[in-house]
């Protein structure tokens, strides 16, 4: 599966596509369908505590249109944007990790996909997801930076 190359930057700056010369760089890694499946907005469900001073519930517009009913892209990560260093919050984090990745596996790009949520320093979590590919291979992509304090 070759994708144009996109690299996560961090949650203030979101991701870019990254360059080869002057054309865009490919990539035959799942580093890009896992950046795009973390980093879009997710809907925020109806029992989703938004983060405060927030009313939208985000989402995708094409989610309104799935090709298979109940399809969504994108993760629910955004909510923990302000969230304190607790345990839950690790859990939680993981728990949308997953959740926003589980089409890797329903779709065969996958046998089986990892996520490790971790304290990075004081107010920074981190992330490694681990993706097993079909021929056992592991890509292993960690995010060092994924909320700062607001």
């Amino acid at each position: 599966m070759t994708d144009i190359r996109t690299v996560f930057i961090g949650m203030d700056e979101g991701a870019d596509l990254a360059l080869d010369a002057f054309d865009l760089a490919v990539d035959d890694s799942l580093d890009t369908a896992v950046i795009l499946s973390l980093f879009t907005d997710a809907r925020a469900l109806d029992d989703d505590v938004l983060p405060i001073g927030q009313t939208d519930r985000r989402g995708w517009w094409a989610d309104a249109y799935p090709a298979k009913e109940g399809d969504r892209f994108g993760s629910r990560l955004w909510l923990l944007r302000a969230a304190k260093q607790l345990q839950q919050s690790l859990n939680l984090a993981r728990g949308y990790a997953e959740e926003a990745l589980a089409w890797l596996v329903a779709d065969g790009a996958a046998s089986k996909v990892e996520v490790e949520t971790f304290i990075v320093r004081d107010e920074v979590m981190g992330m490694i997801v681990r993706i097993t590919r079909p021929d056992g291979s592991v890509l292993p992509i960690r995010f060092e930076v994924l909320w700062n304090k607001v």
